[in-house]
């Protein structure tokens, strides 16, 4: 049995030599070896992490190189905010090279690598499904979806799979050596945007690649080429098999890239849009709600380009208002004010989520951004010092700026509550309005009657 045992063994290893051989074949056919003197990336800007992880999978006798968008963004001069690795190492092996590593995923097994608190994702290379034999591995659906993808290949293989040419870039940190499978490196200097492959089959393997599409056009300045860009209204359709929480990410990544609105105008104009988010299919084609809206997504853009955070809360918040607004006023005519607000919240998240599922975390302090706004219209009596001892006051704050801003409530109100905020405890008494309802006294209940004993005059 031991005998058996390692006979298996060495019969892989030696299967893994000619596929080594193999790949190193291909790859010297068909991959262009840029180097460092003339694609001068700058190794200052790629994270110690990712460095000292490519480092431990080379060092350990494994093929390692930074991949995907990062390489991208370092030929385009930008820094990047995270780094992939690929290697031919598999997730097991890459999880033993690394005391501080797990592998995640089932439909598509990887490893993180932790670094203090940068974690850097490692991927083997992927194979072609062609000759899959064990769906276990790797499986399609009827409409040509990867559902799994487990199955490991060849680093041209790999670059094979991946979606556009300006993400088939493969950066060795050793040699600094870029190998560019599809004339990646041409097309990001044309600020072109290529698929890899025949367009159609791409974007049924993976939908959101045609969210993708639209966010680096709008992130990058890509033009989207056109063999890449005609099917993408005709296939729009296929975004609703998506899993909700990976459309979910995918937008979310849409809207924190920076240039928001330009995204929106892309998903609009390749009719990506339907479906996705309710405001994009109701809210921008109403007037007032449109500008709310762009609003939000102004003031998301400002920030991230300043280099400030920004809150996806309050940004889902703003997208999903004017739905709020609406089933607001629906349950008004079955409940109070603010059970129906309540209603009308819940409402509107349980339909979102069938579509584009909305992480937890921040549905619970959307909630609280949304509560809060009837409660600016209260300034008299103790509830405006009340209100700014909320945790969650600058962002209901910010957020019924924008209100005001957009023309839905009055600019005074705005005003009132900016001036309230920096006045002192005295000034702030001196604003107070009159308490226009006036205070219900209590009905005294009539006195009984005393009762006579018995025997008294």
């Amino acid at each position: 049995m031991i005998k058996k045992f390692l006979n298996k063994v060495f019969k892989k290893r030696e299967q893994a030599v000619v596929a080594i051989n193999e790949a190193d074949l291909n790859l010297s056919q068909s991959a262009k070896k840029i180097a460092f003197k003339k694609h001068q990336i700058n190794q200052d800007l790629i994270s110690s992490a990712a460095l000292k992880t490519c480092e431990g999978l080379q060092n350990a006798g494994f093929d390692a190189y930074i991949v995907g968008g990062a390489v991208r963004d370092l030929l385009l001069d930008f820094k990047p905010k995270d780094f992939d690795v690929a290697t031919n190492a598999e997730p097991e092996e890459v999880n033993r090279i690394f005391r501080r590593s797990r592998i995640i995923g089932r439909r598509f097994r990887l490893v993180h690598v932790l670094w203090g608190r940068e974690t850097i994702e490692v991927s083997t290379f992927r194979g072609h499904h062609d000759n899959n034999q064990n769906k276990d591995d790797g499986s399609t659906n009827d409409t040509g979806r990867i559902l799994r993808d487990n199955i490991f290949g060849s680093l041209e293989d790999d670059a094979v799979r991946r979606d556009f040419t300006a993400n088939a870039l493969y950066y060795n940190p050793k040699t600094q050596e870029v190998l560019d499978f599809h004339n990646g490196v041409a097309d990001v200097k044309a600020r072109l945007l290529r698929m890899i492959g025949e367009p159609i089959t791409r974007y049924k393997e993976d939908p959101v690649r045609m969210l993708r599409a639209v966010r680096l056009s709008a992130k990058l300045g890509l033009k989207i080429d056109k063999a890449t860009e005609k099917p993408i209204a005709e296939l729009a359709d296929l975004l609703q098999d998506v899993p909700p929480s990976r459309l979910f990410d995918e937008m979310l990544k849409l809207f924190l890239s920076g240039h928001a609105i330009e995204s929106i105008n892309i998903l609009r104009a390749q009719h990506l849009h339907h479906g996705l988010l309710p405001l994009l299919d109701v809210v921008l084609e109403q007037p007032l709600g449109e500008k709310f809206v762009m609003l939000a997504l102004k003031n998301t853009d400002d920030r991230i380009l300043e280099g400030k955070s920004s809150n996806p809360s309050f940004l889902f918040a703003a997208l999903l208002w004017h739905e709020v607004l609406k089933a607001w006023q629906v349950q008004q005519k079955h409940a109070p004010m603010i059970p129906a607000l309540y209603n009308a919240m819940d409402e509107v998240i349980q339909l979102q989520a069938k579509k584009l599922a909305i992480h937890n975390r921040f549905v619970s302090t959307m909630k609280e951004i949304w509560a809060m706004q009837p409660r600016f219209e209260q300034r008299a009596g103790k509830r405006p010092f009340a209100l700014i001892t909320h945790p969650r006051y600058r962002a209901a704050y910010d957020f019924m700026l924008l209100r005001a801003e957009s023309g839905e409530i009055a600019t005074e109100i705005g005003e009132w509550w900016t001036t309230f905020a920096h006045a002192s405890s005295e000034q702030r008494t001196a604003m107070l309005l009159p308490d226009a309802a006036p205070k219900k006294r209590r009905k005294r209940k009539p006195k009984k009657p005393a009762v006579k004993e018995a025997g008294s005059a």
